[in-house]
Parts: structure tokens; C-alpha cells; sequence
């Protein structure tokens, strides 16, 4: 179920309506104007109406303040609005560099993006920054673009419901602004906002553009959309095969496409109208031999929902049968975008049962890192001389995956069978790539990241999800097999490495499908990030305190239920886990839970000392709602619904404390 961010009572325009009879009868209007911009930049930026997160600032943009609202108008509120946030983005870029800056400016393809998209240009040139703007992109695409100049703006809402959208910033490393950064921009904004001249400051940066300026940057955005995807594509290259020599680059893409010829590929893609619409999708997967088949391919017609869960990936899936029906067998994966196209989740064909099914988010994930992590021993063997990302690798040794706290244990499996660390941050890209960053840094070459509860995955050198990079794993997976070394030994392909890894080596078979693949993989039953169970509102306004409470409720529920846990599920101990930004740290029963808005797990082992379950929970950073979730060790639905249900009504206690 699709849930908005902003409560349409609390607007802003609806709350100033409620004063104009007063505002007028007895004030001038240059008073009540000031005192409506000043109520309405109040309401926008409390809790539960804008979310300034270093993920994204997002709030409903449409000018009615329904979150389902597919109007373009954002309102003069929402313009002067969005004029003090890039004000506010162009002064902080300015005191890093010392020469003018020049940053990529885009947005997804949600109705609301161009009337924001123009404020915030006004806004930019106010301040004298460079512009290329790119129009409608996808998040991967700008970003990469980003890396070439000083960085980025970049104006979406990602899964968020239509009549949302938002503003993404980042510098020239490829990714967003970290969590310290980005609260450096909340100050200046919330300062800007609280000032007594805030509406006229804003309605001057509207108005006194310069006009000839505004006008290049709308008349030049073609060709640096151009040279947007040319970089891009380029970039792309980079993180499917691990190399920046080119021609190591170009013998991995022959291998595919020789492949391919044997044995047609064909992706189906359900666009949804999202900013993949207008980028190298159609394009590049051509050129790697593979048969594209889009449709909803019209960007900002959005016909359904845009978060890429398991209720919306069904439209893909019918469209997949359809073609099967129709004899297009190549049609045999699939992938749905959400709006900013960072997001895609999967749908393949099983072919023992003839039917199209949606991979669980956390089993693409899990599927990505097995893909990279036996391409990462495929390559060094078979493709070992010039890569300067595989040197890397070859000089340190170490080798990690880094993921967020609900990451299911299905990933720890597959990190114990390549011989690869794991860490966990705490929910957030921003979070994860941060975290790979350090990790890399102390040492360690940290291929493959991701956030295992939203599905997808971040490839290095990129520092965001990309369905590109996602369906790219799988083909790898899918295509490079076994073959003869020219002495007659076997070159074991990447499925084929897994199973050897993992100790299911009697399980590969030479005629594998993406089915045989997804039944090796460790068995966990997961919540799903959209199962309606996994969303909890609550009361509590300071989540630090909700579960400080719950630390209380949980010591006598354990040990109430302790000897009943044993006998049902075999779970005789646990651990607590508290992540912050890019910290993990294990916690006693006897310490503060109050970790602010971080995230907290209770992991349950059982007699051996192994995991068998855990709970999580988190305040959404994007979202005025507390998200949980719970992961089983094996095919147990019955014990996932009961933790969970066990870990709400424990919540529920808590907040009534």
C-alpha cells in the first residue's frame, strides 16, 4: 500500500486560507503575505510535513497538498520555497572551491519537476553558479555526470506518490551529501526560512534573475543532456566490468554478446514513466546484443504506482507472459524503475513452472552479491593484467560487502562462502556508501554495497543504486559459464563458483536457468518493505525514547517468553545492535537503547550459537512512520509473522508509556 508523507491538513496553503478573512479585514496585505510565507516555510519544515534528510528533502509539491496529485503547480509558497533551498546549496558549494562552480541541475519525471526545476535555477544563478541542466535524468545518470564537474542538484522524491518530489545534492564523488553535510545545509535553510525578510528575500531571487542567463541554461540543456549520457554510459561500462581499460572493458562485452547470440536475451521493462524514459537503457542494452522491450515508456505518463515492490512489479510480470504467449521466448527478465530510475527490482521467467515472478527485494540484492562476488574470483583469473580496480583488490586482499541493518542474513551466508566481511550501517544510501568509503580507505576493496530491504544494488565505483548494474549481475551470472582453458582444464563460470563456494556443488547443472540459481540461495523468510505489517504509526514524538522504553518492555517480555522461544523456535540467546550513520555497536540489556532516530536489532541465536532471527526497527528518514521488520533462517512464515507481531505488540506497549 502506497503511503504519503504529508498529512494533506497540515499544508501550508490550507492553514493560511484559514486566516484570510482575518489577514484582510485588518492588516495590510504586504503584512499578511509576510505572515502567510512565514506560517507556511513554519509548516513545511516541522516533523511530518518536510523531510530534510541527507537522502533527500522531500515534502507533497503539489499545490493542493494531496500526495496523489498529478498537477504540475506547486504554488508561489512551494517557488519562494524551493528559491531559498538552492540558495542555500549555492553558498555552501561556494565555500568549497574557490573558483566559480559548475554543477549538473536535473529532475525525475514527476508533473511538478519544471516549475521547481525553474526556481531552483533562478536560485543557482542568483548566486553566480555554473549551470548545466540536463532536464529529466535518472538519478545514476546525473550523478555520474556530477563526478565530471563540481556536483550536483538534483530534484525528485525517488518512490515517493506522485504529488511529491524533493531535492538531492551532492559534490563531485558520485553520490549524496553525507549525514554532517547535509545538517550543515538544514541550519542555513531552517536560519533563511526564520528571518523576518525570508518571503521578500525569495521573491527577489525569483524576480531578478538575470533573465539572459535563465535563458542559456534552458537553451544549452540539450547538448549537456548529450554529453549527461555519454558520460554516463561511459561510467556504466566502468562498474559492470570492474575495469577503466578499455579494452579489458570491450573483451567482457564481447563474451556477453557472443552469448547472447547463442542464446537470445530479451528484458522486458516496465518504465512506468519514470526518468529512464530518457536515458541509455534502450540504447546500450541494444548494443550489448540484448532484445529491449519496454513499454510505459513515455516519461512522466505514470500509469501506477512508483515504489518497484511486488504489487506493482505484476505489471511487468503480465506483460512478460503476454510475450512468452506471443513467442517472444527471449522475454526472460524483467525490471520496473521507480520514479528517480536509482531503484529497479526484478521479475524473470521460471521456466519449469511457465510463469513470471517478482524476486523479493532482498533476494536481488542477494543475488547481486553472489553475482559480483564469484565475478570478482572469475576475473582476477581470467582478466587480470590492467585493471586499476582490480589492482586493488590484488594488493590489499580484503575484500567486504557493506549493507544497511535489515539487510537480510541470506547476504551473511553469501559473504562466509566468498570469504568476504560484512558491515552494516544504518538505513540511507548516504549511509552505506559512507561506509564503504571507510572501509575502503582502512584497506579493504568493497566491490558490491547496497540496502538489501529496498532491492538493487551500488556496483564501485558508483555510489547509487542502477537497474543498469543490477540486471548486468545476473546477465554475468547468466552467461559467463563454464568453458575449456586451451590445456584442456575447466574454467569454472560464476554460477558454477558458488556452487563450489557454498558447498552445493552437486546442485550446478550445464544447462542452468535464473530458477536453478534463485534455489540455491540461503533460505530466510523476510518482511517485505511494503507488507502492511511492516509500517507502525506511533505517538512517541522522540524516537530515542520509544525505545529506551522498549529496552524496559523487551527485558520482561524475554524473560516471560524465554523458555516458550526455546521450546517453539529453538532461539536461547540475543544480541542487541544499535547503528548510527555509519556506526554499528553492540549494546547490553543493561545500557540505553536511546540511539535517537538510528536503528535497533535484537538478533536470536539458537543452541549452536547460530542466527536464527532477528527484529529490527527505525523511524523512516523519508517517511513520518516507524518502520520494523523480522528475518527467519529458513521457509518459516509462520515464526516471521509471530516475531513480528511479538516485536509490535512490545512497540505498542512502549508508546503508550
Amino acid at each position: 500500500m502506497e503511503r504519503t508523507a504529508e498529512p494533506a491538513a497540515a499544508r501550508p496553503e490550507g492553514f493560511a486560507r484559514s486566516g484570510i478573512i482575518i489577514g484582510e479585514d485588518f492588516f495590510s496585505r504586504d503584512f499578511f503575505n509576510l505572515l502567510k510565507f512565514t506560517i507556511g516555510i513554519i509548516l513545511v519544515v516541522m516533523e511530518h510535513n518536510m523531510i530534510l534528510s541527507a537522502s533527500g528533502w522531500r515534502k507533497v509539491f503539489a499545490e493542493s497538498g494531496e500526495g496523489e496529485d498529478y498537477s504540475p503547480a506547486i504554488g508561489q509558497t512551494n517557488r519562494e520555497l524551493s528559491a531559498l533551498i538552492a540558495e542555500t546549496f549555492a553558498e555552501y558549494i561556494k565555500r568549497i572551491y574557490a573558483k566559480k562552480p559548475v554543477i549538473a541541475v536535473g529532475m525525475d519525471s514527476r508533473p511538478t519537476g519544471k516549475e521547481i526545476a525553474d526556481a531552483v535555477l533562478r536560485g543557482l544563478i542568483s548566486q553566480g553558479i555554473g549551470i548545466h541542466y540536463i532536464g529529466i535524468a535518472s538519478a545514476p545518470e546525473i550523478m555520474a555526470y556530477g563526478k565530471t564537474l563540481d556536483g550536483f542538484l538534483y530534484i525528485s522524491a525517488s518512490h515517493n506518490p506522485i504529488g511529491h518530489n524533493g531535492i538531492k545534492f551532492g559534490l563531485n564523488d558520485g553520490g549524496v551529501l553525507n549525514g554532517e553535510e547535509n545538517a550543515k545545509l538544514v541550519k542555513v535553510f531552517l536560519e533563511k526560512c526564520s528571518a523576518p525578510d525570508a518571503q521578500l528575500h525569495a521573491e527577489k531571487i525569483l524576480s531578478d534573475v538575470d533573465v539572459g542567463e535563465l535563458r542559456l541554461a534552458y537553451a544549452l540543456a540539450s547538448q549537456y543532456k548529450k554529453d549527461s549520457l555519454w558520460t554516463y554510459e561511459d561510467f556504466i561500462r566502468v562498474v559492470i566490468s570492474g575495469t577503466t581499460d578499455t579494452h579489458e572493458q570491450d573483451e567482457l562485452f564481447s563474451i556477453i554478446k557472443s552469448s547472447i547470440m547463442e542464446q537470445p536475451l530479451g528484458i522486458v521493462a516496465d518504465m512506468n514513466g519514470s526518468a529512464r524514459c530518457q536515458t541509455i537503457d534502450e540504447t546500450f542494452l541494444s548494443g550489448c546484443g540484448i532484445t529491449f522491450l519496454p513499454f510505459n515508456n513515455e516519461a512522466g505518463t505514470i500509469p501506477h504506482a512508483i515504489i518497484p515492490e511486488p504489487e506493482n512489479l505484476t505489471w511487468c510480470a503480465d506483460v512478460m507472459e503476454d510475450l512468452q504467449k506471443d513467442g517472444e521466448t527471449e522475454a526472460t527478465l524483467g525490471f520496473m524503475p521507480d520514479c528517480d530510475g536509482d531503484r529497479g527490482n526484478i521479475v524473470y521467467w521460471d521456466e519449469k513452472e511457465k510463469k513470471a515472478r517478482a524476486i523479493p527485494a532482498q533476494e536481488v540484492f542477494a543475488l547481486c552479491v553472489l553475482a559480483e562476488s564469484a565475478f570478482d574470483i572469475w576475473k582476477q583469473k581470467n582478466m587480470p593484467h590492467k585493471s586499476l580496480l582490480w589492482k586493488a583488490v590484488s594488493h590489499y586482499g580484503r575484500n567486504a560487502v557493506v549493507v544497511n541493518g535489515p539487510t537480510s542474513m541470506r547476504v551473511d551466508e553469501i559473504c562466509r562462502a566468498f570469504k568476504r566481511d560484512l558491515f552494516r550501517a544504518e538505513v540511507g544510501e548516504a549511509n552505506v556508501v559512507n561506509l564503504a568509503r571507510e572501509k575502503r580507505d582502512s584497506g579493504y576493496t568493497v566491490r558490491i554495497l547496497g540496502e538489501g530491504s529496498n532491492g538493487g544494488n551500488i556496483t564501485y565505483p558508483s555510489a547509487v543504486r542502477d537497474p543498469v548494474a543490477t540486471i548486468f549481475a545476473l546477465i554475468k551470472l547468466l552467461v559467463i559459464r563454464d568453458s575449456l582453458n586451451l590445456d584442456g582444464s575447466l574454467n569454472k563460470g560464476l554460477f558454477h563458483l558458488w556452487c563450489e563456494k557454498s558447498d552445493q556443488e552437486f546442485k550446478y547443472r550445464d544447462d542452468f536457468t535464473l530458477s536453478d540459481v534463485i534455489a540455491t540461495l540461503p533460505e530466510y523468510t523476510t518482511t517485505g518493505v511494503s507488507d502492511e505489517l511492516a509500517v507502525l504509526n506511533v505517538q512517541t514524538e522522540d524516537k530515542g525514547i520509544l525505545k529506551e522504553n522498549f529496552r524496559k518492555v523487551f527485558v520482561t517480555d524475554w524473560e516471560h517468553h524465554r523458555e516458550e522461544m526455546e521450546a517453539i523456535y529453538g532461539i536461547e540467546s540475543y544480541r542487541v545492535f544499535l547503528t548510527n550513520g555509519t556506526v554499528e555497536r553492540e549494546v547490553s540489556i543493561d545500557e540505553s537503547w536511546n540511539n535517537g532516530n538510528g536503528g535497533l536489532k535484537i538478533q536470536f541465536y539458537d543452541g549452536r550459537g547460530l542466527p536464527y532471527a532477528f527484529i529490527w526497527m527505525r523511524p523512516s528518514g523519508t517517511e513520518p512512520v516507524f518502520r520494523i521488520m523480522c528475518d527467519v533462517r529458513g521457509n518459516e512464515f509462520a515464526a516471521e509473522r509471530s516475531l513480528l507481531r511479538w516485536e509490535t505488540t512490545m512497540i505498542k506497549k512502549a508508546d503508550s508509556n
